[in-house]
């Protein structure tokens, strides 16, 4: 409710003081010292400290060697900014291969926006996270054909003008490639700030990764901010761990607030532990009573725990539990070999664009037989004749977990004879061999089912050994195998 100043001249001097006061405790308070980085010469000597350890102790990684070498300012750029999206929500061990056949296919942004969308996907097959490659791409194409071919010098125009490029991937790009002196957040630098400045508020929230960038903005070297930045992450992905951290061998622990405190209690605790008398350990939160930045009064401190009380996030949501029938067509080849029936996934949603075996998402609870009849209705649409669903083996079931997805794959398999005419009018398909197969867009997700399914092929074709129980008779030279119970079997 806003007052008229007539109205408040007729309020008595005690409601002045009380609107005066909500007015003030309306306004957020900044966050208490203990959270911040306010001292220069911490600040100066924490970068000194951790760009002599990056100097000593960094991991040798193509993009690196490339960002350190590369003269041209639009290849430096475009070499560190496909690094950073495949190394989104991806290891780097899984990564260092896929990034040397790309840049080896795709040297430049004019190779890349000159490849076929079905290019891309084959060479991203498996490293998940599918729609990255396909957005890189088209941000490529718009570099080229709208850019001139120039890559956005700065953090704010690489978020501006590049679709598919948020805060963090613009600032390590222009950090790192051209220098600018921006900071980077992301999930290794959000633990390592949060242990330095012990900040137990979720680390998912707005307001949280706000403070966060704040602070990646301050620690910034200005005359090494890509050096720096990658420090700080190679810190978090190297030392600062999510569990069992290596503090001992951390170039910034005098820094950490969540270390002084680990080693005050343990101070506290020998010291009580030979009688001595101390007073109580200075282990409490900032003092300041509703900190944003302080673990919540429901979460306190766990000793337990050490530096591993953060950073905290909020429960995440159980992945949604999906079932899909999927079919392995089989045919034999011109020479004889098996071919496998695949289809093209739509150009949007879940693994967009790439190639799968004919499948089905199910009801939940569905029945067996159930699941037979939908699977085999919908194969019919797309060979044009009746599908039996007596005639569908079941080949067993395979998992795959997505980042909110738990899938579960029930695979059948259907053997055809002759030749089949597919309907054109539905989505794209082939018959590609095991070979094909593997070379084409096609998850890690299909790569399991296939594996299941020739996995149950063999089962089934293996020969039957016959036992023989004769524990009395002696077989003199004739080879034998012996199961350890008495039985023997002729080989």
């Amino acid at each position: 409710m806003r007052l008229s100043s007539s109205a408040l001249r007729r309020l008595p001097p005690c409601a002045d003081h009380a609107l005066l006061a909500g007015a003030a405790a309306a306004a957020p308070a900044p966050p208490p010292a203990r959270h911040l980085f306010s001292d220069p010469a911490e600040v100066e000597a924490l970068r000194r400290n951790l760009l002599a350890w990056y100097d000593r102790c960094k991991r040798d990684l193509p993009w690196r060697a490339l960002a350190a070498t590369e003269p041209d300012a639009d290849r430096r750029g475009y070499a560190v900014w496909v690094s950073e999206i495949m190394l989104q929500q991806t290891q780097v061990a899984t990564v260092i291969d896929y990034y040397n056949r790309w840049m080896q296919k795709w040297p430049t942004l004019h190779a890349l926006a000159q490849a076929s969308l079905e290019e891309v996907n084959e060479l991203w097959a498996g490293l998940g996270y599918y729609s990255r490659g396909k957005r890189l791409q088209e941000a490529a194409r718009k570099v080229v054909s709208e850019l001139a071919g120039r890559m956005p010098r700065t953090a704010e125009d690489l978020q501006k003008l590049l679709p598919g490029v948020g805060r963090y991937t613009a600032g390590a790009i222009a950090s790192i490639s051209y220098g600018q002196a921006t900071g980077v957040v992301d999930g290794n630098v959000i633990r390592v700030l949060c242990r330095l400045r012990c900040i137990g508020a979720d680390s998912s929230s707005p307001a949280v990764i706000d403070r966060l960038w704040d602070m990646a903005n301050v620690l910034v070297d200005r005359s090494r901010p890509g050096d720096f930045n990658q420090a700080l992450m190679e810190l978090g992905a190297t030392v600062c761990v999510p569990k069992a951290p290596l503090c001992g061998e951390c170039p910034v622990k005098q820094h950490c607030q969540a270390w002084r405190r680990v080693e005050r209690e343990l101070a506290f605790a020998s010291q009580k532990l030979f009688g001595k008398k101390t007073p109580v350990p200075d282990v409490e939160d900032c003092g300041v009573g509703d900190c944003p930045l302080c673990p919540p009064a429901t979460e306190p401190w766990d000793s337990s725990l050490g530096v591993t009380n953060f950073p905290r996030k909020a429960a995440k949501k159980p992945p949604r539990v999906m079932r899909t029938a999927t079919c392995v067509l089989e045919r034999r080849g011109c020479h004889g070999a098996p071919e496998y029936l695949i289809v093209q996934r739509p150009s949007s949603g879940l693994l967009a664009g790439l190639w799968e075996f004919p499948s089905l998402p199910l009801a939940q609870d569905l029945q067996e037989e159930k699941e037979r009849e939908e699977l085999a209705h919908h194969l019919q649409a797309w060979m044009g004749r009746p599908v039996a669903a007596k005639g569908l083996q079941f080949m067993g079931e395979v998992i795959h977990i997505f980042s909110h997805i738990h899938q579960t794959y029930v695979v059948y398999s259907l053997h055809l004879d002759g030749d089949v005419t597919l309907d054109p009018a539905l989505s794209p398909s082939r018959w590609v061999t095991e070979e094909e197969f593997h070379a084409s867009a096609v998850s890690t997700a299909m790569k399991k089912v296939l594996k299941a399914h020739e996995k149950q092929r063999r089962k089934e074709s293996s020969p039957v050994k016959t036992i023989l129980v004769l524990p009395d008779l002696n077989f003199g030279d004739i080879p034998t195998l012996s199961d350890g119970n008495g039985h023997f079997i002729l080989t």
